[in-house]
Parts: C-alpha cells; sequence; structure tokens
C-alpha cells in the first residue's frame, strides 16, 4: 500500500514538502492547517539561488515570477551615516545559474497552494485543523490527534499516518511532542517591524539595502516591476532596534500584531540611502507588523521513528541573510529525496535529517552572530560617525571574507549550487497508481 504522509502546516515549509513528496512519486499526502483558510498573509522575503533552484526543479520557477516577484541583482549594505560599506551581485550577476528573488510572501505562498491543489486534488490541504497532540509509540506509526474549528463548532478526529512531518512553525506542535521539555522561542531583546509599501520606481532604486549602526538597521527592496514606465512598485521592508520594556511570553513568535508607522517612524528619521528615503517608504505603508525578534535554540534531535521536521519547527533563525524561507525549500527536497532512497521511513528521516541539521545549525549560529550583516556593526564600531572610503575603515579582503564565510556556511556558494539540484534521480521511484488519501473524519 502507498505510504500516507500528513503534514502539520500549511505555510512555504509545508506546502513545498507536499509538492516535493508528490514529485517523487507519494501521493497520499494530506497537509493540515490550523488556519480556517489558506489565506496568504505576510510581507516580502528573499529567496536565495539554492532555493530557487528547487523551486525549478519543482516547475514552479514560471508562475512564480509571472507574478509579484522581481529577480534580485544587487545588495548593498551602508553605514546610518549614508557612506556605502559594500555592494554585491546577487543572482545571476554573481555567477549562480538561478536568480535571486524579491516576492512577497503571499504571492509564493498561493504559488504554492495552487499548485498542491492542482497535482495532489482540492482534499490535500485541510484548513482549521490543529494539531491537539502526538503519541510517538516506538518504531510505529505516530498518532495525532486532531481539533476542528468551523464556524464555532468543534470536532475532533484522530489520524495514524505513515509519515509525520512537522512543518508548524516556531512554536511547533510537533516540535513540543518530541522535546516536551523544551523551552520556547529565545528572544535576543530587539523589536521587529514589517511591513509593504508602494511607491514610484524612481524613488526606490533597482537594489535591495541593509543600513544601520550597532543599534538599529533597516531593510528596504522592491518586490515587483512597474506595470508601466513612472509606475509603482511594491517594496518590503523590515526595521530592527532594541525594545525598551519585555515582550508578554505569549507574543514571542506571533508576528501579527499590527501597529501605527508613527509608533517607530521616529527613530528612523532622515535616513536616507543613494535616493532611497526610509521615511517616505514607510510613510507609504498603510500598517506595520510588530514583533519581538526570536529564533529557536538549535535541536540536537529532528527526528523519532516515523516523525520529524522542516522549516521553523526545525530551526527558526533570526531574519538575517535570506535564509527562513530558503532553507525551507532546500529542506522539503532533502526530505523528499531521502523518503525515496530510503524504503524504511525511520532510516529515510534519519538520513535526511544528518544531511539538513549540521547546515541549518550552523546558519542558526552564524545569525546569531549577524552573519554578513555584521559588517554594518564593524562599519560603527571603527567610524561611528561615517567615512568616505570603506577600505581605510574595513579591508576588502576582510569584507569579502565575512561573506564567504556565511555563504559556505549553508553552502549556497555559487560552486556549490550551480552543481545542479543532488534531489533528483536516480533515487525517484516508479509512479504508483494514483491513490489520494481520504478525508480527514470529525466527531
Amino acid at each position: 500500500m502507498t505510504p500516507h504522509f500528513v503534514i502539520a502546516g500549511g505555510g512555504v515549509a509545508g506546502l513545498t514538502t507536499a509538492l516535493a513528496l508528490h514529485a517523487v512519486g507519494f501521493e497520499r499526502v494530506t497537509v493540515v492547517e490550523a488556519a480556517r483558510e489558506l489565506r496568504p498573509a505576510g510581507a516580502g522575503l528573499n529567496l536565495m539561488p539554492g532555493a530557487v533552484r528547487e523551486l525549478d526543479a519543482l516547475g514552479l520557477l514560471a508562475a512564480l515570477e509571472s507574478g509579484a516577484a522581481l529577480r534580485t541583482r544587487e545588495l548593498r549594505y551602508y553605514h546610518r551615516s549614508g557612506a556605502l560599506i559594500s555592494r554585491e551581485p546577487r543572482g545571476l550577476g554573481a555567477g549562480y545559474r538561478w536568480p535571486q528573488l524579491s516576492v512577497h510572501r503571499a504571492h509564493l505562498q498561493q504559488v504554492l497552494a495552487d499548485a498542491v491543489r492542482d497535482r495532489l486534488g482540492p482534499a490535500a490541504v485541510v484548513p482549521g485543523v490543529r494539531v491537539a497532540g502526538v503519541e510517538l509509540p516506538g518504531g510505529g506509526r505516530p498518532r495525532l490527534r486532531l481539533v476542528h474549528r468551523d464556524g464555532g463548532r468543534r470536532g475532533r478526529a484522530s489520524m495514524e499516518p505513515d509519515v509525520l512531518i512537522g512543518a508548524d512553525g516556531i512554536r511547533s506542535a510537533v516540535r513540543a511532542a518530541l522535546h516536551p521539555g523544551e523551552t520556547g522561542p529565545v528572544w535576543n531583546g530587539m523589536l521587529v517591524w514589517r511591513g509593504v509599501s508602494r511607491l514610484p520606481a524612481a524613488a526606490i532604486g533597482s537594489f535591495m539595502l541593509i543600513a544601520g549602526d550597532d543599534r538599529q538597521k533597516a531593510v528596504v527592496y522592491p518586490m515587483t516591476r512597474p506595470p508601466r514606465p513612472g509606475g509603482q512598485v511594491l517594496v518590503n521592508w523590515a526595521l530592527a532596534r532594541p525594545a525598551e520594556g519585555a515582550p508578554e511570553e505569549r507574543l514571542l513568535g506571533d508576528w501579527r500584531r499590527d501597529v501605527p508607522v508613527e509608533t517607530f517612524l521616529h527613530h528612523f528619521e532622515g535616513w536616507e540611502f543613494d535616493g532611497v528615503s526610509i521615511p517616505r517608504v514607510l510613510r507609504a505603508a498603510d500598517t506595520a507588523q510588530e514583533y519581538p525578534m526570536v529564533d529557536r535554540d538549535p535541536l540536537d534531535r529532528w527526528s523519532h521513528g516515523r516523525t520529524t521536521l522542516v522549516g521553523d519547527a526545525a530551526h527558526a533563525m533570526y531574519p538575517i541573510g535570506s535564509n527562513g524561507a530558503s532553507q525551507s525549500v532546500v529542506d522539503a527536497r532533502a526530505l523528499a529525496h531521502a523518503l525515496a532512497c530510503h524504503p524504511d521511513p525511520a532510516e529515510a528521516l534519519r538520513a535526511y535529517e544528518a544531511e539538513r541539521r549540521p547546515v541549518t545549525t550552523a546558519l542558526q549560529q552564524a545569525n546569531r552572530r549577524l552573519g554578513p550583516e555584521v559588517v554594518i556593526d564593524l562599519a560603527h564600531r571603527r567610524a561611528p560617525h561615517g567615512f568616505t572610503d570603506v577600505h581605510q575603515v574595513i579591508p576588502a579582503e576582510e569584507l569579502a571574507a565575512i561573506a564567504g564565510r556565511y555563504a559556505a556556511s549553508g553552502a549556497f556558494d555559487p560552486a556549490t549550487v550551480n552543481q545542479g539540484s543532488p534531489y533528483g534521480p536516480p533515487c525517484l521511484p516508479a509512479r504508483a497508481p494514483r491513490a489520494v488519501a481520504g478525508p480527514v473524519t470529525f466527531a
């Protein structure tokens, strides 16, 4: 009998995992999502070339680029004084075979959700269902307790899939079952504000910028092309600075709290970088989301028998280096490939974890050290009032070494990425006759 996979979580990690499983021949896949509707939300994100390579292998690149996505061609780091620290080509311009993409999370999630429904059927995604409990019998199939919410009525169900995949985010219920004594998200004392604005293309430039000092930073980049000359583009922005007080514990990991832009705009007055005015970007936004900057401590184990984790559930990291969604995509492909190559699911999950956990642990730790953004802190410490020649502050060799170390830590340097996806044949099984998962039935 063909195995049945249940994925807890219908975000980027969960939906990509469903598509990756389908691509290697598995048809019985059910995605359960706590939200009543699979409604795209959030702001923008960057997909690194290694992740774009995997989405291309899944046949999704054309759909991504046909809508709200833009090829990121250049990244610039600035000191808060306006002085340029470095400028780096990205994607194809940096020698990759695949582009780097700036994209609205809503667009990415919609492309993924449409593909899941088209390839696996409309019943493959079950909204309004959350995991209420997981039992992990030694060597056997996991047992899930599910709660369904539909217009205030409650229903309960249980399932025993062949494999359970926790893709349910930073406060993962599946992770909690695997590690019942673990503490929650870890806060670094910073607040983050993020949002989306619409501005004339001439006001935002064609590059991604990261600017600031050793205390606060701004990230701004366009995500779309203007529909016509002189038209507006969609702009993603994210800001960070130390919090003035500790947030409630329940807010750690919750990025959905709307706040007026005016509550933090004054911290960034006067910030302008090669014609891009941060206050102008902020004033063009309707609203903003505020959340504490958190991650999770790296785990020494992701899997237990036939249960494992992907994405933020496995390795939530600080939003540095454009790696959150990117690593989730690679997780999905690596997991599906391991399951195709190993008939024993438990053995497959061990192989997947052995490959992916060291890489993402290194990135979590690198991001706690600020990853490539450490150049901003170095520049400010060495020249707090600004400079005219960055190489008198940070030698070119030191700048190159910082960027190179970070790329190597995640195996997303051009030489590695350009070898092509390691998750294709020869382990793809013969495609079995179509057998979709049955509906989830609630009492």
